[in-house]
């Protein structure tokens, strides 16, 4: 009787520190920022950069900040990802096997394959948990797994995900996390917030030189900005406000966590609050679509820096929407991407 074939499911998400302690949370920025699709410089001055000045100074503060989110389970980011695993795995069925690999610490890519490896798959879809692409992210992920696969003897057929932004299980997803926070208050603006990326990395994948960083060349999404980052976080935008039922004048696209001197793409989320507030928008929610389970960025960045700022600027309420993590829907949304790249 011959031996019934598996799929295997590898859900990559970027990282996170083994633990909140200085000496973690610097092991796990040196991996990160040497990683040359993250610090696309020469690789000598990236590594005086990395482990020279960012690491040594930022792993201090970064420690303290993750203090913050950590439970006695681990990280939001890693908590998230292990129930998202199991619950795929429950809704898929025997005929998959489901595993959770990070780009950086653990689990490690390597380790989330080994769990294939004697399973006797005959496919293998890779789906980078970046519901947008970029190269420091998604490029890095799948370019880490082929490294990893070319390894092996036997290399099964691979689909690769390499964004679900359009995706209508997507846009359900959200807007099953951020009804209750529409139906419980009004609100005069709604801020779309995702982290953000230096521009060179995004005139570097442009198609034919198309992507000027302007209003002008993201304000429609097609084929000559389909991998344009900021374009395609503007085009997630616009399908989440039109479900949503927000109108144009009521929302702002912006970006976060820009690091170095180097112009990164804009307008930078920091300058939006400003202007909010000027414009005398008293009370905000703010959504960070770029991620699929709160970290970080979204808890501390979003959630209480923007918010604090906001409030001293005189801002009287910011609220922010939680991520999908492992809500029902978004699971839903895995499942039906998982079974289309069958």
């Amino acid at each position: 009787m011959a031996k019934s074939k598996k799929t295997g499911v590898l859900l990559v998400n970027l990282g996170t520190p083994d633990s909140p302690k200085t000496k973690d949370v610097r092991k796990y920025l040196r991996e990160f920022l040497m990683d040359e699709r993250v610090i696309d410089i020469p690789s000598l001055p990236r590594f005086l950069l990395v482990n020279g000045i960012i690491a040594p100074f930022r792993s201090p503060k970064s420690a303290k900040e993750y203090q913050k989110v950590w439970t006695d389970e681990g990280s939001p980011l890693l908590i998230h990802g292990l129930a998202t695993e199991k619950l795929l795995q429950e809704k898929l069925g025997k005929d998959f096997i489901v595993s959770l690999g990070m780009r950086y610490q653990s689990p490690s890519i390597r380790t989330a394959l080994d769990k294939f490896k004697d399973q006797g798959i005959d496919k293998l879809i890779v789906v980078p948990l970046y519901p947008q692409y970029a190269s420091a992210t998604t490029g890095s992920s799948v370019q880490k797994v082929y490294e990893e696969v070319n390894k092996w003897q036997i290399i099964p057929t691979m689909n690769v995900v390499n964004q679900f932004l359009e995706h209508p299980s997507f846009i359900n997803a959200w807007i099953d996390v951020a009804k209750p926070y529409l139906e419980e208050d009004t609100y005069h603006h709604y801020v779309f917030s995702y982290h953000g990326l230096p521009e060179r990395q995004i005139k570097k994948g442009s198609c034919a030189n198309y992507c000027q960083l302007s209003e002008k060349c993201c304000s429609t999404y097609h084929s000559k900005n389909q991998y344009c980052y900021r374009a395609q976080c503007f085009e997630t935008t616009r399908l989440l406000t039109t479900a949503l039922g927000i109108k144009e004048e009521d929302y702002t696209v912006c970006f976060q966590s820009r690091l170095g001197k180097d112009p990164w793409i804009q307008p930078y989320t920091e300058d939006v609050i400003h202007q909010l507030v000027e414009k005398g928008k008293k009370k905000v929610l703010a959504f960070s679509p770029a991620f699929v389970s709160d970290c970080l960025e979204t808890t501390i960045e979003v959630g209480e820096e923007y918010r604090d700022e906001f409030l001293e600027l005189g801002g009287e309420k910011w609220q922010l929407v939680d991520s999908l993590n492992s809500n029902e829907s978004w699971i839903q949304c895995l499942q039906d991407i998982v079974l289309e790249n069958c």
